[in-house]
This record gives structure tokens, C-alpha cells and sequence, in this order.
């Protein structure tokens, strides 16, 4: 019998859920699972953005791929959300975190306590929530994941985006103390992401000279990550591939920081 390589990530039999999977990295980790051999639920603030996205990656790959409305800082929604996946493919054994954002501000000092409590319902909270929601289903599931687009900000100094980093950083202890409690039962992960150049940025307030200083970041690879990048990771840690991996921040982000002694 030839070995094949690639068998332990392949996702035949996994039900996936997607949080804000409609569009950039989310879309290309909804896209990787199922073409993988996963089912897939995209859940997206927008129904008809989600439902658009799951028809073009089922044409693509042949598998039921569904869209969803569904605020994530919402509990009546995300209930919504797994009810629905459940009836639709049977259960849940991949749950994917991804939904996050945040905006740039001039004075950290002068963040809003709003601003700071909406960052992590959205950020932290909401992931809490989603996985609770899915526990059930995730410990009836053989090689059940829960992986969590996190964010080199939230390991790193970044005082511009005072509320993301803070919200992001709380989600990385949370998901850490969550893997210990699902230990042998659930795996968890969560990957810092470094610049990946979305339509974000521009909605997080970086104009057109920021987002040019961002495509050719100091990190070792010299350059910016495209959201396959970041869907393939997600692959390895929620596939058999990863099954010896939990309770881990791992970066993908170019390498992290290029440190120079000396001018070039």
C-alpha cells in the first residue's frame, strides 16, 4: 500500500462551523475545509454574504456548505447557529473562531470604556460563548478542534489598537485555561496572525500609506500573508494532522520580527 502523506489532513466526516467565514481569511479557511472533505457552516453577519459564499465553495468542492446569519455577540444567534448545523449535517466536531476586529486610535488613554467592552464581546466573549453552545456536540466527536484566529497583537506591544490587543490577548489565556478543561477530549488552539492585507485595515482606519508601509512588513519573509497562508495552519491544527498539537498560540505572521544589529 503507497503512503500518502497528505491523508491526515484530509476532513472527510468533520462538521465545521466558521465564524465570520464570508469573506477573506475566514473564506479561505471555509474554502480549505471543504474542499479538505469537510461540511461546513459559514456564519456571517450578513445571511445573504454567508449563503452567497457557501453556494460558490459548494459548486467548487461538491460538499454541503451552508451560510447563516448569525452576530456572534449574540447568544439567541449563535444557539441559532448550532442548532442549525447540527440539524443540517448531524453534529459539530470543528469549530472555528475566526470572527474579530478592531480599529486604530490616536490616544490609548482616550479609548472609551464602551469601545474596550465591545472589543472583547467581540473578540474574547463571543468565542467563549460559540464554544460553550458547541460542547456538547464537540465531545460526541472523534478528533473534536476549536481553533482561534488570534493576533500578534495580542503578544505584542501595539498601543495603536489598545482595545483589539487587550481583547486578543485575553483570548489567548481564555482559550489556554479551555484546552485544559477539554484536555483528552478536546483539542484547542488558538494562531496569532500577523499582517495579512484585507479590506479591514481600511475599515479599521489605516489609510492607503499605512496599509503600503504594511505590505512589506520587518519580519523574515519581508513580506505581508494572504489569507491561504493563514487557512492552511488552520488546516493542519483542526485536521488529524494536528492531533498531537493543544493548548497552543502559535504564530503565523511571517516569522515575527526582524532584529538588526546594524543598518542594512
Amino acid at each position: 500500500m503507497t503512503f500518502d502523506p497528505f491523508a491526515d489532513f484530509r476532513m472527510t466526516g468533520h462538521n465545521a462551523i466558521v465564524t465570520g467565514g464570508a469573506q477573506n481569511i475566514g473564506l479561505a479557511i471555509a474554502r480549505t475545509f471543504a474542499a479538505a472533505g469537510a461540511n461546513v457552516m459559514i456564519a456571517g453577519r450578513n445571511g445573504d454574504k454567508a449563503a452567497a459564499a457557501a453556494a460558490e465553495i459548494s459548486r467548487e468542492t461538491g460538499r454541503d456548505v451552508r451560510g447563516i446569519a448569525c452576530d456572534v455577540t449574540s447568544q439567541d444567534d449563535i444557539v441559532r447557529c448550532v442548532d442549525t448545523t447540527v440539524k443540517a449535517f448531524g453534529g459539530v466536531s470543528t469549530l472555528v473562531n475566526n470572527v474579530g476586529w478592531g480599529r486604530a486610535y490616536d490616544d490609548p488613554l482616550a479609548v472609551s470604556a464602551e469601545d474596550m467592552i465591545e472589543a472583547y464581546k467581540l473578540n474574547t466573549l463571543s468565542a467563549m460563548q460559540m464554544t460553550a453552545a458547541c460542547r456538547p456536540h464537540l465531545l460526541k466527536a472523534k478528533n473534536a478542534t476549536v481553533t482561534n484566529s488570534g493576533s500578534l497583537v495580542g503578544v505584542l506591544p501595539a498601543f495603536d489598537f489598545i482595545a483589539y490587543s487587550a481583547a486578543k490577548a485575553a483570548l489567548n489565556h481564555l482559550m489556554l485555561g479551555l484546552a485544559h478543561h477539554f484536555a483528552k477530549q478536546v483539542r484547542i488552539n488558538t494562531i496569532l496572525i500577523g499582517t495579512v492585507l484585507t479590506p479591514g485595515y481600511a475599515d479599521a482606519g489605516l489609510d492607503a500609506k499605512a496599509q503600503e508601509a504594511l505590505a512589506h512588513p520587518n519580519n523574515l519573509t519581508g513580506r505581508a500573508g494572504a489569507p491561504q497562508d493563514v487557512a492552511n495552519a488552520f488546516l493542519w491544527l483542526a485536521s488529524n494532522a494536528g492531533s498531537w498539537v493543544s493548548g497552543q498560540t502559535i504564530q503565523v505572521a511571517g516569522g515575527g520580527t526582524r532584529v538588526r544589529l546594524k543598518p542594512e
